[in-house]
Parts: structure tokens; C-alpha cells; sequence
């Protein structure tokens, strides 16, 4: 009887764990306050704790950088579930970022951006 080496059992083990962490599709939608949408904002969304980032002895993707569309829309296609890291930054509005927990398959991101504010000065 031959016997399998206990690395041989973990990796095989290891790799069904890592092939089995759960993905997400993630669609954001950019509007300012009024509810229209920021065209040729920044985003970028970056993955920072949760499930397994290797699939299958690959490492995963875990950050995107993109700019919107003329409809506000940005669709990141994959990214393993957990916390991640929405940042948006467009010019003539406060920068947004914001740290979302994401469970689902598929999950769209609706993000208001605000004016500047103003700035004041001692003098």
C-alpha cells in the first residue's frame, strides 16, 4: 500500500479552499447631488480583508483603477467578496471613499458626490 505525502494532502486541500472563495461583480454609479451623472471621475476600488485573495495558485486581482462613463457607470468584473475600498475622486467635487462589506455575486454601488467645501483662511 503506497502512502501520500501529508504536503501533497494540504496543498490538494489548500487549492479546493482558494478555488472555492467566493467572487463579486460590482457596478458603481457616480451622480453629484442633483442625481446626474459625474462622467470621467476616478475610481478605484481596491480589496482589503475577507475571504482568500489566491484562486487556484493565481493570485487574484484585487485593485482597479477606472474612470466613468458619460452615464456615471464604472463595472468592476471581478474581485473576491469581502471588505473593500471605494475611493472616487472628480474634479469640482469632494473626493469619496468609503469601506463596503460585499457578500453578494453581484452588487451595484450608488455614490452621491458633494461640492467642495469652502476654505477659509486665518489671515
Amino acid at each position: 500500500m503506497r502512502t501520500v505525502p501529508i504536503w501533497a494532502t494540504v496543498l490538494a486541500a489548500f487549492a479546493l479552499t482558494a478555488a472555492a472563495a467566493p467572487m463579486t461583480k460590482i457596478n458603481i454609479l457616480v451622480k453629484n447631488q442633483v442625481g446626474k451623472p459625474v462622467d470621467r471621475a476616478s475610481v478605484v476600488v481596491r480589496f482589503v480583508e475577507g475571504h482568500s485573495v489566491i484562486k487556484l495558485g493565481k493570485a487574484v486581482r484585487t485593485t482597479y483603477e477606472m474612470k466613468t462613463n458619460e452615464e456615471g457607470e464604472v463595472q468592476i468584473p471581478s474581485i473576491p467578496q469581502g471588505k473593500i475600498r471605494i475611493q472616487v475622486i472628480a474634479k469640482g467635487y469632494q473626493t469619496f471613499g468609503e469601506i463596503f462589506d460585499i457578500t453578494d455575486e453581484e452588487k451595484t454601488v450608488n455614490i452621491a458626490l458633494n461640492p467642495p467645501q469652502q476654505q477659509y483662511s486665518a489671515h
